[in-house]
């Protein structure tokens, strides 16, 4: 792969590139000599000449009442790549934020029955943003959990700072305990149906979905959430009668 291959692949377009590989060349260099040897009208250099500048690959310094324009050791280019790939990292967990709600969005016609599923940590932490989503669209930001010991572990290292965003968004969440443990937490309260063992799932009932994670064999966590305010509805009932006789 050449030189203008790659550079395109970092973002650059064939223009941005011509005045990148002239200035190499040339050195320190006013706007009209750029042009002249680039072939690019002067207008247009200087537009490129300032975005190679926030890219950090060009600089500039006065002389004699004229700006002389030079290239940034090619060094830089190692640089600009890093902070690509920050930026790409950023705007992954943006994605990251919004694909619950996106999905729910797809395929609801004819108002049937959504289900979707997640495999492992990135996918448990998909469905916790997506209780976030959700309830913090509810008029009544309450919702309810299944709680298992035998998976807390999987979910706190899931999303470290769920509990914190939940309290920050004001949700509140009602939980019914299978196994010892679990924290009081603010907007939150806690009941047990049982401290011996766990169970082998835990269930979150929030809005119109409910979620259900478990692990595998190989302690892989998996997870389905399933979007129908029926099947919710149900579940609700359900956890809301066991809640009055605990």
């Amino acid at each position: 792969m050449d030189i203008v291959q790659i550079l395109k692949k970092l973002g650059f377009d064939e223009k941005d590139i011509r005045v990148y590989l002239i200035l190499l060349s040339l050195g320190p260099s006013p706007v009209r000599k750029i042009a002249q040897a680039t072939g690019i009208n002067r207008g247009t250099t200087y537009d490129i000449l300032k975005h190679l500048m926030k890219q950090g690959l060009v600089v500039y310094h006065h002389k004699e009442k004229h700006q002389y324009f030079f290239a940034e050791d090619p060094l830089k280019l190692e640089r600009h790549l890093d902070g690509r790939l920050e930026e790409l990292s950023r705007l992954r967990q943006s994605i990251q934020t919004i694909i619950p709600e996106l999905q729910s969005m797809y395929n609801r016609g004819g108002g049937k029955p959504v289900a979707r599923y997640y495999e492992g940590f990135p996918g448990v932490k998909n469905i916790l943003q997506g209780v976030l989503a959700t309830m913090s669209k509810e008029k009544q930001k309450e919702y309810y959990v299944y709680s298992s010991a035998n998976l807390r572990d999987f979910l706190h290292k899931s999303f470290p700072n769920f509990t914190r965003e939940r309290i920050k968004r004001g949700i509140i969440v009602k939980v019914i305990a299978l196994g010892e443990g679990g924290k009081e937490h603010p907007l939150s309260e806690r009941k047990w149906l049982t401290k011996d063992g766990g169970s082998p799932a835990y269930t979150l009932i929030y809005g119109p979905k409910t979620a259900h994670i478990s692990i595998d064999s190989a302690s892989t966590p998996l997870g389905v959430v399933v979007e129908d305010p029926n099947i919710a509805h149900a579940h609700r009932m359900v956890f809301e009668k066991l809640w009055l006789t605990l």
